[in-house]
């Protein structure tokens, strides 16, 4: 059996200030003509379909040709779906029985109650069955209800763990899970970037030695493509880069093959071209502006761009002059060796080691005045509790 393994369409996304949806759409039509050729008997989406909880109309549309797209294909390709912290779990479930007629199959909600389970998709190939397991994102509060009284699930490493031991799943068979959650090994974490949400502190950190009992494992929520563990868990990563730190980044597709039991899945890639690239130039504005003059009417010109400008002296309207050069400007940053001293002296100035005062610096600069003196009396109350 062969799939596409997908996730983190972020589907509504602005990129700074710019709508994406040209980009996605591209992308996806991408997806769709390598469905075409290649023929896959699945397509997996893990996770965070859109941006926002609430999908904007504009948002749904773009999902919805997509999906209407890959249902045209003959033979027809299921398409197995499960919600990721962006998504709505209510929303993205939506019509789902209905869905699972034409072989969309969604699991928006995790199990919640006693008698629920995960959702569960089977498949024949020569080498007998292969069943997936959907498993949407999970928080501890999610599955409360799930467990019994003294087995209460407070994190989401026991949340998960509870939820795929329940399932008893039969090892004598090939297993696939998919699941959109913090996977860390062995308490190292995945590489990451700058357009993920994850809490601070590792507390959404579940351990990937509860996915040994599967095949292979289809993960989304980091936006790096990359193994995590010594099994078959594979965050697959984002079709396009959503920051300016995935600029060195190739988006590929990846495409999953499951042999007999036993046997190492084979995972070959796609690799997916953007309609606009993202990058970064570094110099003084007249060695980018050079640059750029010599790029003129080649694609790189409408790329998405972050300029880190160098040069010590006063520019006269910087971005102006980038923005003629680079219609998708991104940012503009200053590196040299006026800036690096100002931010020295601000760190040095700043004294972390005292909580009172880095929270009164705080206060000076929202408020633009210092705290009254009940202020203080309250700030220090609270400093008081947290160290007893």
């Amino acid at each position: 059996m062969r799939f596409f393994h997908l996730s983190d369409l972020h589907i509504g996304r602005h990129f700074h200030y710019y709508n994406m949806k040209e980009d996605q759409i591209h992308i996806l039509n991408q997806v769709v003509q390598a469905a075409k050729e290649e023929k896959p008997d699945a397509v997996v989406i893990a996770g965070d379909v859109y941006d926002k909880s609430v999908p904007s109309a504009e948002a749904v549309t773009v999902f919805n040709h997509f999906l209407t797209e890959l249902s045209a294909l003959e033979p027809p390709i299921p398409v197995l779906i499960v919600s990721g912290n962006h998504d709505s779990a209510e929303r993205l479930e939506f019509a789902s029985e209905i869905l699972d007629r034409q072989k969309i199959y969604i699991a928006g909600v995790p199990p919640m109650d006693p008698e629920e389970e995960m959702k569960q998709v089977e498949f024949e190939d020569e080498f007998g069955k292969i069943v997936f397991y959907l498993l949407p994102f999970v928080k501890p509060g999610y599955v409360r209800k799930v467990f019994g009284e003294g087995e209460e699930k407070d994190t989401y490493d026991s949340a998960v763990r509870g939820l795929i031991e329940r399932e008893e799943i039969d090892p004598g068979v090939r297993n696939v899970l998919v699941s959109h959650q913090f996977y860390t090994s062995g308490g190292q974490e995945p590489i990451r970037s700058d357009s993920e949400t994850v809490s601070v502190g590792g507390l959404e950190q579940v351990d990937v030695s509860c996915l040994d009992v599967f095949d292979y494992a289809a993960l989304g929520h980091i936006h790096r493509r990359q193994k995590i563990g010594e099994k078959h868990a594979w965050y697959c990563g984002t079709p396009l880069k959503y920051s300016v730190s995935e600029s060195r980044d190739e988006k590929v597709l990846t495409l999953v093959e499951l042999r007999e039991k036993g046997r190492d899945p084979l995972i070959q890639t796609i690799v997916l071209s953007p309609l606009r690239d993202v990058r970064k130039e570094e110099g003084t504005l007249e060695e980018i502006l050079k640059r750029a003059g010599q790029e003129e009417g080649k694609s790189r010109m409408d790329d998405y761009v972050s300029v880190t400008l160098t040069d010590e002296k006063e520019l006269y309207q910087p971005r102006e002059q980038l923005e003629q050069a680079f219609p998708f400007l991104l940012e503009v940053k200053i590196d040299n060796a006026r800036m690096r001293r100002q931010i020295r002296e601000e760190e040095e100035a700043f004294d972390l080691s005292d909580p009172f005062k880095v929270f009164a610096q705080f206060f000076e600069e929202m408020q633009g005045r210092s705290m009254d003196a009940g202020e203080e009396a309250v700030l220090k109350n609270i400093l008081e509790e947290e160290i007893l």
